[in-house]
């Protein structure tokens, strides 16, 4: 019974996630389309469990007049069938309407209703551009998608079932204590009034600090999470008080926030006490003195009492879902600013898979400035034969990563087109382009699962074997059979930790090259591929490489000029633009910046240049 509920809301819905709108109604509308159904139902559940309650003081009020007027003898044969309709009501309508109004709020929708928030969240920014990324806190981000999900299911929840609750509630409590004596509702109307007006003081402001309160927590998560990520940085230069007065600064600032909250909660709370005091007496008073005068009967007096001492707990308890709920609203305007941001690379509507038959590359004209009026790439012009091996090489800054980012399309271009086999890379689906592109990076990153899983990300589908073999070929294969983890996970089960970080620079590059051995895809980008590795080891792996780049386009940069002289062709590049091109013999020949660079190797590296100028390409250029 409980898996049936469970299953009604899908939480992992298949479609295709798209941009949420940036209002508050319309992102919460965009999130719970799917559940709109589940939520009404437990509304319509809600509002009958009201209507019973209030319904119940008023039998109570009958129980007590009858009880005061009629003989015991003949009360059970006088009202024993309306005792008997009361009583299934108690022991069966209300429990089943509890019964299935539980199910579907605790089974059905407090937890799928937000996992489907974070699913469709998360798999929108996935596809973020990379200078997204760039711009938030990993950590910030995560914690808005968790607590954003569970802000709108508050904020749904709370106004189709608290405010329906207590307004079917209100309207029931005057119908029936007016239908008794229109005097009587005076006390309950005069509180309503001052009820409103505390509510309109003290939520609106409650709703400013917790959005400030939203943000500040966000900092706080994002300052402690990044400091955990670069762990490795923060003993290398022995900051760890530094890190933790950062921290310090993040939870102090989030602190106060909830300081001012307590506050305005303190005053808050005195008031609504004060005033139910207030109404108790006034409604008492009232109904005791207008039973004296013979206007209502004992058993208006009854309901009065009892219908305002529940209304005693549950304003207090309505007031505190208001707050949540104006707290949950800060933290849904909050979360709206990063979930809802536009996707700066989108693939277009018709975009069709890319086919890549051979492998040829051309950026014909590109322009490229990271939304700057100029610089960094202009008008660049290079056309790569399929199978072609081409080395790029210049100093930092000049665009060479740059160049490769656009390849991938990690950036959209401000003129210009990339084309793949006549292809244009702008018209193609991103995945499907990645798919097809295989790449080496200097700052390898693993994924903290097992060594099995982050080799197999190359191609999900390969066998046992197949990760094997590329592991052997990339010299992995050794040293992953001595690994082991703290959980007793050993060989290419065992887990590398966060980015790789239980994994010497050496390891995760090997690695990396098994992972990319495995993809074998047509094109191939090595970006310092082997510049973690020790010179006999490298010596090892660039046979594999070379192996590996037969019958593939090859693009390489290196700072290590020795490992790229012998690419088909040399593309030398200098403040985004390309100054020469040719073989290694025939630049040497030339004497122009190839030359100079090749003879200012020091152990084999370029000499980098300490340009101003070319350091703020550089911060620039992923």
């Amino acid at each position: 019974m409980f898996r049936w509920f469970e299953n009604r809301l899908n939480p992992f819905p298949a479609e295709e996630p798209t941009q949420p709108p940036q209002s508050f109604f319309g992102f919460c509308w965009h999130f719970t389309k799917g559940s709109t159904p589940y939520i009404v139902l437990t509304a319509l559940f809600m509002a009958g469990i009201a209507l019973t309650e209030v319904w119940l003081f008023a039998f109570l009020g009958n129980i007590v007049d009858w009880l005061s007027q009629q003989d015991p003898e003949h009360f059970v044969q006088q009202q024993g069938t309306r005792l008997l309709a009361m009583s299934a009501v108690v022991l069966i309508g209300l429990p089943l309407m509890v019964w299935l109004h539980s199910m579907l709020l605790h089974q059905t929708l407090l937890g799928n209703y937000p996992m489907r928030i974070r699913w469709q969240a998360h798999r929108y920014l996935m596809k973020q551009s990379m200078s997204y990324y760039q711009d938030e806190f990993p950590g910030r981000v995560a914690t808005k998608v968790m607590q954003t999900s569970l802000a709108v299911r508050q904020c749904i929840t709370t106004l189709m079932e608290i405010v329906n609750y207590v307004g079917v509630y209100f309207i029931g409590m005057f119908i029936i204590i007016g239908s008794a004596d229109w005097r009587l509702a005076l006390p309950l109307a005069a509180w309503v009034i001052l009820y409103v007006v505390l509510l309109k003081i003290f939520v609106p402001r409650l709703g400013k600090v917790s959005q400030i309160q939203a943000d500040a927590r966000s900092i706080m998560t994002g300052r402690i999470v990044d400091s955990y990520t670069n762990i490795q940085t923060v003993k290398l230069f022995s900051h760890a008080q530094r890190e933790a007065a950062y921290a310090k600064e993040g939870m102090d600032g989030f602190l106060q926030t909830v300081h001012k909250q307590m506050r305005l909660v303190t005053w808050l709370y005195g008031f609504l006490y004060a005033l139910n005091c207030a109404l108790l007496f006034g409604s008492a008073a009232t109904a005791i003195g207008l039973w004296m005068n013979d206007s209502v009967s004992l058993g208006a007096v009854a309901v009065v009492i009892g219908l305002v001492l529940r209304l005693f707990g549950m304003s207090q308890m309505v007031m505190w879902q208001l707050s949540t709920l104006f707290e949950s609203i800060g933290t849904v305007q909050d979360g709206i600013k990063s979930i809802s941001s536009q996707r700066q690379v989108e693939d277009k509507a018709d975009a069709r898979d890319l086919v890549v038959k051979h492998g040829s590359i051309v950026f014909d004209h590109i322009r490229f400035h990271y939304g700057k009026d100029s610089g960094v790439i202009e008008d660049l012009q290079l056309a790569i034969a399929a199978g072609e091996k081409v080395g790029i090489v210049g100093r930092s800054g000049a665009g060479k990563s740059t160049l490769v980012n656009l390849l991938l399309r990690f950036y959209d271009l401000q003129g210009g087109r990339i084309l793949i086999d006549g292809q244009d890379i702008a018209e193609v689906k991103q995945d499907s382009l990645r798919a097809h592109i295989g790449m080496v990076t200097q700052d390898t990153s693993l994924l903290h699962r097992s060594v099995r899983e982050n080799i197999e990300y190359g191609r999900p589908e390969a066998t046992e074997a197949m990760v094997i073999e590329a592991a052997k070929r990339a010299h992995a294969h050794d040293f992953i059979l001595d690994l082991a983890d703290p959980h007793g996970r050993t060989g290419y089960d065992s887990h590398v930790g966060e980015r790789g970080v239980k994994l010497s620079g050496g390891q995760r590059q090997r690695i990396a090259i098994a992972r990319v051995m495995l993809k074998d895809a047509p094109i191939l980008i090595l970006d310092e591929a082997t510049s973690a590795l020790d010179s006999e080891i490298e010596a090892a792996i660039q046979e594999n490489l070379y192996s590996l780049m037969e019958g593939k386009t090859v693009i390489a940069i290196a700072h290590r000029l020795s490992t790229i002289a012998a690419m088909d062709r040399l593309v030398i590049m200098d403040k985004g633009q390309i100054i020469e091109y040719g073989s290694h013999d025939e630049l040497l020949s030339k004497g122009g910046l190839y030359a100079q660079l090749w003879q200012h190797q020091s152990g084999g590296f370029l000499l980098l240049e300490d340009d101003a100028e070319e350091q703020q390409q550089q911060a620039t250029t992923v």
